[in-house]
């Protein structure tokens, strides 16, 4: 099907039931699973019962209590080659963390942010994947390595970026058990923003759109969303955010802008539902220790002391320059003015005021995968992954998954060595459907909160 311009479309259910599975749980041997390709997830957990209860496809307000049985079926046709197959498996590892508690008691759910490249994207800018073998650019063979990965991960949120053939996917992921919303970017853009969540675990109850073009920040959009986890023994909401920011590191003004105000945004609605927890995903295209990251992280940041161009340090990650340097990068502001760089327009589209150099927000936020301790193999010095996309042109870290207090995580799913990486020569891969990895964080609701 395909997408008209402006499309905000939503489903709020699926219409057939499906057996879901203890948050990162693996697939039981009722699930005719998809053969094997490119991730495998190393962990162990207990496969769920073969029963479950809920709503029927024909009459849901007559039928809530009805019980039923249903088996799992496999969302995704089979391959078609033998040759589509990959040989090779790339394994990331679960980490746990040694700080979170881990009474099983806590009520948890497990969210995915993933920049999945969009098709368009991937052929307008074909100069970023001049290493990468023409099939696996093809997007019918990066969805399905896309959607067998995601359905192997079984998390309870996705949170997608970069997507322009939303359909294709919600086809998939409604079998699955999901129910999805999508934002396009306005303006002549065929990408967006979108979101999927299991039906059975999660209700909405309230979501929001945001169109940055309304307040002259570009065509980007984000989404916010206001969740209720089903069949909980307190009332447990977590407000979602998703947000792709805009890439050109020139603009920094139009970036801090956007995270600005997602995050004032999301405030408001937190509050509105009683400061429920925040979890906001996304490629913030800004790379750890950056001025924009750390304005994520700290609230605060006086313009006056950066360039603009330089908000988001992504220019120092060309893959040739990173990897002469390694990941040790300087983590020291030299402070003195750049009053002269910024206009009086850039300064109120970054601070949201007009005679004000400070942009801050009301927000205390966190990374998961900062708070979750890894091996230096995979992070940076500030606890963040030394990659999670990888092209010709990029090889470093932009997605994140950032949460509010009322939320601990649990364990993060590891990403990839810079070795492991540069042996694919460039993502998309045989194995890896997208030119980033998808992160996975497992929360839990503070013991208290």
């Amino acid at each position: 099907m395909r997408c008209v311009n402006r499309v905000d479309c939503s489903w709020s259910r699926p219409s057939e039931a499906y057996r879901i599975l203890p948050s990162g749980g693996h697939l039981s041997s009722g699930f005719h699973q998809c053969p094997l390709s490119s991730l495998s997830f190393r962990s162990s957990f207990v496969c769920c019962s073969s029963s479950t209860s809920g709503p029927s496809d024909s009459n849901p307000e007559s039928s809530s209590n009805r019980s039923y049985s249903r088996r799992w079926q496999n969302p995704l046709p089979r391959r078609q080659h033998p040759d589509q197959i990959p040989s090779s498996q790339i394994a990331r590892d679960w980490i746990d963390s040694d700080t979170t508690p881990v009474s099983q008691a806590l009520e948890r759910f497990t969210v995915v942010s993933y920049n999945i490249l969009g098709d368009g994207n991937s052929s307008y800018h074909r100069e970023l994947y001049s290493n990468v073998s023409v099939p696996y650019l093809k997007w019918g063979y990066r969805k399905r390595l896309i959607c067998e990965e995601l359905i192997r991960l079984n998390p309870d949120i996705i949170s997608m970026q970069e997507v322009d053939k939303y359909f294709d996917l919600f086809s998939m992921m409604e079998k699955a058990g999901y129910a999805g919303s999508y934002k396009r970017r306005t303006g002549d853009n065929v990408d967006g923003c979108a979101m999927f969540w299991k039906a059975d675990r999660f209700g909405v109850l309230e979501r929001e759109n945001i169109e940055f073009s309304q307040f002259g920040m570009r065509d980007n959009v984000a989404q916010l969303a206001v969740l209720e986890l089903r069949k909980s023994n307190k009332s447990r909401k977590i407000l979602l955010g998703n947000i792709h920011v805009l890439y050109n590191p020139n603009q920094g003004d139009v970036k801090l802008g956007q995270v600005r105000s997602l995050c004032s945004k999301a405030h408001l609605l937190s509050k509105k539902w009683g400061d429920i927890p925040i979890v906001l995903c996304g490629d913030f295209n800004s790379t750890p220790k950056s001025p924009l990251y750390n304005f994520l992280a700290s609230s605060e940041l006086n313009v006056m002391e950066h360039d603009k161009k330089e908000l988001s340090g992504q220019k120092n990650c060309r893959p040739t320059k990173v990897l002469e340097t390694g990941s040790k990068s300087s983590n020291t502001i030299t402070f003195r003015s750049f009053c002269s760089s910024w206009t009086k327009e850039e300064i109120r589209v970054a601070t949201g005021q007009e005679n004000s150099y400070w942009a801050a927000h009301p927000l205390k936020l966190n990374s998961s995968y900062a708070s979750v301790k890894g091996s230096a193999n995979t992070r940076d010095s500030v606890g963040e992954p030394l990659a999670t996309s990888y092209h010709s042109k990029f090889l470093g870290t932009v997605d994140y998954l950032w949460y509010s207090d009322g939320l601990l995580p649990a364990r993060v799913l590891d990403t990839l060595p810079i070795d492991v990486l540069c042996k694919t020569k460039g993502l998309p891969c045989q194995e890896l459907g997208s030119d980033h990895l998808a992160l996975v964080s497992e929360f839990v609701f503070e013991p208290d909160g």
